[in-house]
């Protein structure tokens, strides 16, 4: 890539971030940016200002959300940079477009580290970062279709079926519903000596058709030697687990070792249905048990 070199004669950070505290937007901005603004934040955090959208605090200038961020807002924020006149317009003009930015393309993040004054007086964005709200893939399509280059062909894959899956190093499959039970099975997986190839984590929304695409993407790592099934059914209806399990190994053809554990809403009829599909399946009732299966299968088909 050729970019225009840029000469400048200061630096400065400016960010807009969601605020989750707040649930607005924040504008955060100082006069001391470059690559050591998170030392600056340490050692000198009164060159950090912050602006909040909504806030009720007297110590926070109030900015309408609806109405966005107005010129006189724009321009205060800019000598709180050290601005004066027609820079201080300049960098007002691309704070305001900075906004309508965040705004129109549902962002959570635009970091501007350094936005510098080159020194024929121009304003200039040199660096940026951006963030996206996966929530709102359906309104920002275009933007979406643009993945990272990092991101792993089997991730993306994932993120198209709306399943969030993150490649790891080890040889057991864990198709898991809910964070904090998929970290949970992972971490037993590791305590009995094992190591998890993924994590996969279904959405309470869960469907047949994304259970099926789930267990598509986990068998594709061919460092995948056996598959651990690991559901609570609270909103996850377990039948739909099983329905869309039985659809993958036929379609794929799959012949790995599955071990199986089912707990909550239809958990019975699914553990039933499984069966009588006759694919060679083992049920456990606990996690640790459940573990300590696919560790010593693993091993087994290594």
């Amino acid at each position: 890539m050729i970019a225009e070199r840029i000469h400048h004669s200061s630096e400065n950070y400016v960010a807009i971030l969601m605020d989750r505290e707040e649930s607005s937007p924040v504008i955060v901005v100082s006069p001391v940016g470059g690559v050591n603004i998170e030392e600056t934040a340490k050692s000198s955090p009164h060159l950090i200002f912050t602006v909040s959208l909504t806030s009720c605090q007297t110590t926070k200038e109030v900015i309408d959300i609806q109405a966005g961020l107005t010129e006189q807002q724009a321009l205060t924020i800019a000598q709180k940079l050290n601005f004066k006149d027609k820079i201080a317009k300049q960098v007002a003009e691309q704070l305001q477009r900075l906004y309508r930015m965040f705004i129109d393309v549902d962002a959570t993040q635009i970091e501007i580290n350094p936005l510098a004054i080159t020194t024929d007086g121009r304003v200039c964005c040199v660096d940026a970062k951006l963030n996206f709200d996966d929530s709102a893939e359906f309104r920002q399509q275009r933007i979406f279709a643009m993945h990272s280059a990092e991101t792993q062909p089997l991730e993306h894959e994932a993120h198209k079926h709306q399943l969030n899956y993150v490649g790891l190093s080890g040889n057991i499959g864990c198709m898991v519903n809910g964070a904090g039970l998929a970290m949970a099975t992972m971490d037993m997986i590791k305590m009995y000596g094992g190591e998890p190839a993924n994590f996969l984590d279904l959405r309470g929304s869960v469907t047949t058709l994304q259970v099926f695409h789930a267990l598509g993407i986990i068998v594709s790592d061919s460092k995948v030697k056996t598959v651990l099934v690991n559901i609570f059914g609270g909103i996850v209806d377990c039948q739909i687990i099983a329905e869309g399990i039985i659809a993958g190994v036929e379609h794929y053809g799959l012949s790995h070792p599955f071990i199986i554990r089912l707990d909550g809403t239809n958990k019975t009829s699914a553990c039933e249905t499984l069966k009588a599909s006759g694919i060679p399946m083992l049920f456990v009732s606990e996690l640790d048990q459940a573990a300590i299966m696919a560790v010593e299968n693993a091993k087994q088909f290594a």
